[in-house]
């Protein structure tokens, strides 16, 4: 739907609605009149009350939750109150005169009482939830939905956890630092060290207290695909196949997830292939 057309809806609803608040005025100004009222009051009458269902829709329309739930509560309380006082006006002719005073509202004492109650405490109870829905709405925050990063880090740690595989959290581990050898050590001024020579030969065991740079990681020999399967079939060659998973490769070759993905399905092809090959010569 277009926006003119949105448009044009609109304003259809609210003429319509218009007209609805208009015909419920005049009787619940007479309502109002006959438990007492003045005319001022009886003006306002009808304002209180379908003004508030009105301002129970929108809150209705902004809230979430049980907030939502407490506004269409009040909006069907104050329906149902406002279909009431017109049925009542419908009932009785006396209450369509211009010079009506205090009447009674039904034949009945119990009757009129409960009828002269409901119309006395609906001017109470907007004050009261009508403060209430204005008070949520302000306070109001609607969720915040995740970014675009967010959510693409959400939909790869939930993929990888499908998988059985850790999640990047998981996988991240401390550097490994190696100690150099004293050998390749070259002291300038012998006197100036007054480390003994054995004590540099054992390396301290440092606590890890942040990210390693760069520069400060050893230089690890890059393996080629080539040498990562070779080495792979060798340690696997006893696995089972159940035991074939990214994470077990991951960590007996020290690689990355991802490689450690692709020799799992390297593998299991060959597995697979073999035992067809089998089957085929027996």
């Amino acid at each position: 739907m277009n926006r003119n057309a949105k448009t044009l809806l609109v304003l259809a609803l609210v003429l319509v609605v218009g007209m609805a608040f208009r015909v419920s005025w005049n009787a619940l100004r007479d309502v109002a009149r006959a438990i007492g009222a003045d005319s001022t009051a009886a003006t306002l009458y009808p304002f209180v009350v379908d003004g508030l269902m009105a301002l129970a829709l929108v809150a209705a329309l902004v809230l979430t939750g049980e907030a939502r739930t407490f506004a269409l509560r009040v909006l069907a309380a104050y329906t149902i109150a406002s279909l009431v006082l017109n049925y009542v006006h419908g009932l009785l002719p006396e209450l369509h005169s211009e010079s009506i005073g205090w009447t009674r509202l039904a034949s009945g004492d119990w009757t009129h009482y409960a009828l002269v109650l409901l119309a006395t405490s609906l001017p109470v109870g907007s004050i009261y939830f009508g403060s209430d829905l204005v008070a949520k709405v302000l306070h109001h925050r609607p969720p915040i939905e995740p970014t675009m990063q967010e959510s693409v880090q959400i939909d790869v740690n939930r993929s990888m956890v499908e998988q059985g595989e850790p999640t990047v959290e998981e996988t991240t581990e401390p550097p490994v630092l190696e100690p150099v050898p004293v050998d390749v050590l070259e002291v300038a001024d012998p006197i100036a060290v007054r480390v003994p020579v054995a004590a540099a030969e054992v390396p301290r065991s440092r606590r890890a207290t942040g990210r390693v740079p760069e520069s400060a990681r050893s230089a690890r020999p890059v393996r080629t695909p080539e040498e990562l399967l070779s080495e792979a079939r060798s340690i696997t060659e006893a696995w089972p196949v159940e035991d074939l998973t990214g994470e077990r490769i991951r960590k007996a070759l020290r690689t990355s997830p991802a490689k450690a993905r692709v020799l799992r399905e390297t593998l299991k092809g060959e597995r697979a292939a073999s035992a067809a090959a089998e089957a085929v010569a027996g």
